[in-house]
């Protein structure tokens, strides 16, 4: 008389896979937030901490913001910095200025960047590599070489003011270096193809089979473009818009090269606070600020991620 197996062995097993699954995803994401701490948290306390601290009475070094007196432990915290950042007109205006400016090499990003991904999520897939080849070509060369190159083109001698001289149709050169001008088509250039990268990955994996279901039922390729492919793309127009929007708040090489002596930037006060005025406290607490300032785009971004993947409101 046969018996049938006992199904506890399976079932043990099945257990230890399941737990043994679990254990390797927390290992997997273990990573990406160790990184995260070692690399972000961390310093930003570190930067956080020197923005609360107080030089000490010779220059070098902080004084100790938490000391021992009398058997009483005393916190000592500095807030001075920050109230002098909100009640400084100049302060204001260079982060509304650094604002405006990663505000408009944003847009002109999305305005040149969408019709340039559409183009090479439409072209034939031989094409695509050698395409994609042209967007990354700048990354080859030096990111100041690049930039002194747009100072040879935009200078009153350069070569843009030359060619129009030399066709006649001006008589005297443009102005068009240390303007704000000047420091836009820099960041553009720059900042174009972190734009181009993330909405190509979102547009070539559109299913077009939705377009040609929307041809038949009557709509214009002009309305079928709005109502569904830039709803479609809409993840990556978010996410190009940030890669650019973040690092052009705190550009410091940009503004300086191309924008001028009165050109007001964020990274450019970093800079004269750490290294003109040593006053490492103060130009902590401006960098505190901005990362704040480019934390709430972050935030909002991912917000709107969780939405769209059915998370928590």
């Amino acid at each position: 008389m046969s018996t049938l197996p006992s199904s506890k062995p399976m079932g043990a097993s099945s257990t230890r896979h399941s737990i043994d699954r679990q254990w390797g995803a927390r290992l997997l994401i273990a990573g990406p937030y160790a990184f995260l701490l070692l690399f972000f948290l961390l310093p930003f306390l570190i930067v956080f901490k020197i923005s609360m601290s107080e030089l000490s009475e010779t220059g070098i070094g902080f004084i100790n913001m938490l000391s021992l007196q009398e058997g009483v432990f005393q916190l000592r915290l500095k807030f001075s910095n920050y109230m002098f950042l909100l009640s400084d007109s100049l302060y204001l205006k260079t982060y509304l200025s650094s604002i405006g400016y990663a505000l408009v090499t944003t847009l002109v990003c999305l305005f040149l960047g969408y019709p340039f991904a559409y183009f090479l999520a439409r072209t034939p897939i031989a094409w695509r590599p050698t395409l994609m080849m042209l967007v990354m070509l700048p990354f080859w060369t030096s990111f100041l070489v690049r930039i002194y190159a747009w100072k040879g083109l935009l200078d009153n001698n350069g070569l843009i003011n030359q060619f129009l001289m030399a066709l006649g149709l001006i008589t005297q050169p443009i102005l068009m270096m240390n303007t704000a001008f000047s420091l836009q088509v820099g960041m553009v250039y720059v900042y174009l193809p972190f734009m181009v990268l993330p909405l190509y990955a979102n547009l070539v994996k559109m299913d077009l089979r939705l377009l040609e279901a929307a041809a038949d039922l009557g709509a214009k390729p002009w309305s079928a473009f709005w109502r569904i492919t830039v709803p479609l793309s809409r993840n990556g127009i978010l996410a190009g818009s940030m890669l650019v929007f973040i690092p052009c708040v705190g550009e410091y090489v940009i503004p300086t090269l191309l924008g001028g002596p009165n050109t007001l930037s964020i990274g450019r006060v970093l800079w004269d606070e750490f290294f003109n005025n040593n006053d490492w406290a103060m130009a902590s607490a401006v960098a505190v600020v901005m990362m704040v300032l480019i934390l709430g785009p972050m935030a909002w971004f991912n917000r709107i991620q969780a939405k769209e993947q059915g998370g928590p409101r």
